[in-house]
């Protein structure tokens, strides 16, 4: 209900932009910054609503921790001096489904809109907001294909007689996540951050996580060629 509350609030507010290139993909047609730029403030002027800045960045990185343009940007809302975000493209904003709708689900908990507009997507319609609850239940259900993957994963090591299990001290939970994570194609130091961040213990109970560190504990206990 909190969100609700503050979804009138933020009606008054301006929308910061968000556009973004790859160092792949700047020659892209279409995917420029200028092209994306173009469409977002083709995209206000039509719905009559005003912008704060369009925050550029040249980032690759799947998740919301890489890019720290784009966590600019949610903390100029979290301040009140924007209202939501808008961007040209879906995958501009993200190219994972799961780290999409995290994003989603901050912007429904929080009131702000998010804008995508190749989606034709304004979560401050009732429109829009339907269409985020579709893609967060697309969102779980990937998360449990990703897990069903893992668990098939290991039973197949298991038949080949391979040794399996957790690192002593490493709880069900933080293994499942951090296989979870490296399943869906999260870096080794984009979950050691995600762990850190949420303050997740080590498994001999230390306080910092490292990318090595995962890649260990992911190549030790798992054994699967794909984490060479």
């Amino acid at each position: 209900m909190a969100g609700r509350a503050m979804a009138g609030d933020v009606d008054q507010l301006p929308l910061v932009g968000y556009i973004r290139v790859s160092t792949a993909d700047q020659a892209e047609n279409g995917a420029g910054l200028e092209g994306q730029r173009q469409i977002i403030e083709a995209a206000c002027q039509r719905a009559g609503r005003s912008l704060l800045e369009i925050i550029e960045e040249q980032a690759s990185g799947k998740s919301v921790k890489d890019r720290p343009e784009l966590r600019r940007a949610l903390r100029l809302i979290a301040r009140r001096r924007a209202g939501g975000i808008i961007a040209a493209k879906l995958d501009r904003l993200s190219r994972s489904v799961l780290d999409f709708a995290q994003l989603l689900d901050r912007s429904l908990r929080e009131g702000w809109p998010m804008v995508v507009c190749d989606l034709a997507m304004d979560t401050a319609t009732p429109e829009g907001e339907a269409m985020a609850y579709v893609l967060m239940a697309w969102a779980q259900f990937e998360r449990q294909r990703i897990a069903q993957r893992t668990r098939e994963a290991l039973a197949v090591k298991r038949a080949q007689g391979v040794r399996l299990g957790r690192p002593s001290g490493l709880t069900p939970a933080v293994w499942e996540r951090i296989t979870t994570e490296r399943a869906s194609g999260s870096g080794w130091s984009v979950i050691a951050a995600g762990l850190n961040q949420d303050r997740v213990p080590t498994a001999h109970g230390g306080e910092k996580w490292r990318a090595a560190t995962i890649r260990y504990v992911v190549a030790r206990y798992l054994r699967s060629p794909k984490v060479a």
